[in-house]
């Protein structure tokens, strides 16, 4: 940078920053003097507008906390549809992105009310109370609560769903009992109390839950029972869950004998299990017949059931980005579709382990 002066030994020429940009001071005392209260003109100028400024984000600073405090029920404020997943800092990106993170980033309060990402989102909310809630952040967790209260308020409405929240309640309960013991290992973020207050909230949901008294529908029209037995046994292969069967076959002795049947519940083994699996597993009854029904059931406490979504997250494996199945996202690739993976509930935590 070239030295400014007519000698090199020189100060250099006096500048002064205005309004309308720097002005080189003359050495003249009175245009000194006027340089100067224009100077102090512009100093108070700026003065006043950094109070506004400061002001402002005072003000901007607090409605943001007001949304984050403990007594609203509104999420936390992003509501984006993908976000990009780097793993580690780079020339273009700094930082990288957690489980937390994406956890709020991502729009799980809107997707819990698509009847067809419910599952998945409930299905993600009982894995991360098993074992990955410490690893959220403040925020994280907060937002987490206000989408589980969503998804009772939810359950309680329709009166659907009951069973799989009464399971997350749960599952959630016990994981927070072994949390709060473990308080000097700080692996809760947060005041004690405030945690004794969430789990008071959650006993006061799973009572809500137990007391729910299903309303039978108005309409006089056919029901399940009025379609004939080939029918009733078509519309129970579509059911995934054994416990839904069974929970089926006690409304009426009509539906329990159809719920019975051997063919249904082979089929339902075979779709969540392997042969290999099924093979370790049999059951022989008195004449020589395998038990499916019971044979079903064991499997369950040895292998996991397969799970089935009617959306989920899709994960770009070009440009590393995760986006809800049916919103599109700014992928570079020249075909976009052949990139995209679907990401089951496990496979979100495990994009997120280091």
């Amino acid at each position: 940078m070239p030295f400014l002066g007519q000698d090199w030994r020189s100060p250099g020429q006096n500048w002064v920053k205005t309004e309308e940009g720097w002005k080189k001071i003359s050495d003249d005392k009175n245009n000194i003097d006027t340089e100067l209260k224009s100077f102090c003109k512009d100093e108070e100028f700026y003065k006043e507008n950094l109070l506004l400024a400061m002001n402002y984000d005072v003000a901007a600073k607090k409605r943001k906390k007001d949304l984050l405090n403990n007594n609203t029920k509104i999420p936390y404020f992003h509501k984006d549809q993908w976000i990009y997943v780097h793993k580690a800092s780079t020339k273009e990106r700094h930082g990288y992105c957690t489980l937390g993170e994406a956890f709020n980033r991502l729009d799980f309060s809107s997707a819990i009310m698509d009847s067809r990402r419910f599952n998945y989102v409930v299905r993600l909310l009982e894995l991360i109370a098993k074992s990955q809630l410490p690893s959220l952040s403040g925020v994280a967790q907060k937002n987490y609560m206000n989408i589980l209260e969503k998804v009772v308020q939810k359950v309680l409405e329709n009166q659907q769903n009951v069973r799989p929240i009464k399971e997350l309640l749960q599952t959630l309960y016990v994981s927070l009992c072994s949390l709060v013991q473990d308080m000097g290992k700080s692996v809760l973020v947060g005041n004690i109390n405030i945690w004794v207050y969430r789990m008071e909230s959650i006993l006061q949901w799973q009572q809500e839950l137990d007391n729910i008294q299903i309303n039978r529908p108005t309409t006089t029209g056919m029901t399940l029972t009025d379609l004939p037995a080939s029918l009733q046994l078509n519309i129970m292969q579509r059911l995934s869950d054994g416990r839904d069967l069974v929970s089926l076959g006690q409304v009426c002795p009509d539906l329990n004998v159809l719920t019975e049947d051997r063919l249904l519940w082979k089929k339902l083994c075979q779709y969540h299990f392997t042969e290999r699996q099924i093979r370790k597993r049999l059951i022989l009854s008195d004449k020589g017949h395998l038990e499916w029904k019971k044979m079903y059931f064991k499997l369950c406490r040895c292998y996991p059931r397969k799970e089935q979504y009617s959306d989920t997250l899709q994960f770009c494996t070009h440009c590393h980005i995760l986006f809800w199945k049916d919103t599109n996202h700014p992928c570079t690739a020249n075909n976009a579709e052949s990139c995209c993976i679907p990401v089951s509930p496990q496979g979100f935590i495990n994009l997120f382990k280091y």
